[in-house]
């Protein structure tokens, strides 16, 4: 069974130029490319996203580590309190 008989559609423009070439090459499915170069898009942006991820991570981890040095070695968690405290009596 086609895995894609029961699947949403989408829709895509093209210059009447370009359309004319591709009925020229009609022996080819581009449904299939598109979608092909379509998973390979959102393969790339999602490792893409999750090096930047990463890398967030990463500077968000020395900044806590920075901050708990600034204030004398707590978990941030404890000097967010301590400076909450302080700062709503």
């Amino acid at each position: 069974m086609n895995k894609y008989l029961h699947v949403p559609t989408i829709t895509i423009r093209v210059d009447e130029q370009l359309k004319r070439k591709m009925d020229e090459l009609g022996y080819i499915n581009w449904s299939e490319i598109i979608r092909r170069k379509i998973e390979e898009v959102v393969e790339e942006e999602s490792r893409t996203r999750r090096k930047k991820d990463n890398r967030r991570i990463q500077e968000a981890s020395v900044k806590s580590h920075e901050f708990s040095l600034v204030y004398g070695g707590k978990r941030s968690e404890e000097s967010i309190r301590e400076w909450r405290d302080r700062n709503w009596q």
